[in-house]
């Protein structure tokens, strides 16, 4: 036998990668992913185009994603272009009315639409939208305790316009991906009272998952998942060993809320939620399409 017309190394390992990921196309085919898209990576161009591309892939080999989108950063950024100071409790920022405003034109303006150009750029098709539009989100204002160290108490802060999701209304979600479109959701949602608040991205993310029973939930973030006291990851986890990492410190500060998402999300039927590094080039397609996986993923 003349083996001299084989292919190179790096085209057979490519055809390998391919057959590895058969059964797992398989597997997802016709189910829902909802991706909470934020940190670093969506503002650096090239992981911008690494996200669309991998989820224009998702679209094309069957599999339904739903982007939910954060922004903070860029937040921040434009009030303090316009002089509007800012103010933080336990990591939650007071919105008042003219933040509200800034903040709903940021989210579901800039960001929201220059998201999809990105999968436009990638060959997909997708349309932005808020959790205002089709009633997709009914939210309701929250407030938070904080310590008074000099009273020895809690003192209730108000938020502002700061909401969290009550509702979710899935049809319009549903009408899109039938029609091939990709959703791109910004975390912007109305109230009962009327009022347009602001709401937690990886918690309005995990609401929609959890009414869509998605099969995966992916948490985009600047960190490889949950580490233990090593610094080694943690690739699996489920509600009990979360709690005990909590308990011994290993998960503590922002990881904290973030975990405490994932297991919402689980508990209300979505199949399992994922931690990701988005700063790793195509972090998504190595988590769903291989053997090693790529960040935390949490199970029931």
């Amino acid at each position: 036998m003349n083996l001299d017309h084989l292919p190179d190394p790096a085209m057979l390992a490519k055809a390998e990668t391919l057959t590895e990921a058969l059964p797992y196309l398989q597997r997802y085919a016709g189910q829902t992913f909802v991706v909470k898209y934020g940190g670093h990576a969506m503002g650096d161009p090239e992981l911008a185009r690494d996200f669309a591309e991998d989820v224009v892939l998702l679209k094309a080999v069957g599999i339904n994603p739903v982007v939910v989108h954060g922004g903070g950063p860029q937040i921040g950024a434009m009030l303090k272009k316009l002089g509007v100071e800012t103010q933080f409790v336990n990591g939650l920022r007071v919105t008042d009315a003219e933040t509200a405003r800034i903040a709903e034109m940021v989210l579901a303006g800039s960001i929201n639409k220059e998201i999809v150009s990105w999968i436009a750029g990638a060959g997909g098709r997708a349309t932005g939208i808020s959790g205002k539009d089709a009633g997709l989100v009914t939210a309701r204002k929250v407030g938070r305790e904080t310590a008074d160290p000099l009273q020895g108490i809690e003192r209730h802060v108000d938020l502002g316009f700061v909401g969290e999701p009550v509702a979710v209304d899935r049809r319009i979600l549903d009408t899109l991906s039938a029609a091939g479109i990709i959703p791109v959701v910004a975390p912007i949602a109305m109230g009962a009272d009327g009022h347009t608040y602001n709401i937690n991205a990886d918690t309005m993310a995990g609401a929609i998952a959890a009414e869509l029973k998605a099969a995966r939930f992916f948490l985009l973030t600047d960190v490889a998942g949950v580490l233990d006291k090593s610094g080694a990851l943690v690739s699996d986890l489920d509600p009990a060993g979360i709690e005990a990492l909590k308990a011994d410190g290993t998960i503590s500060g922002g990881m904290i809320p973030k975990v405490e998402t994932c297991v919402n999300a689980v508990e209300q039927g979505v199949d399992a939620a994922v931690i990701l590094d988005g700063r790793i080039p195509h972090a998504m397609l190595l988590e769903i399409f291989t053997r090693q996986g790529a960040g935390t993923l949490v199970h029931r």
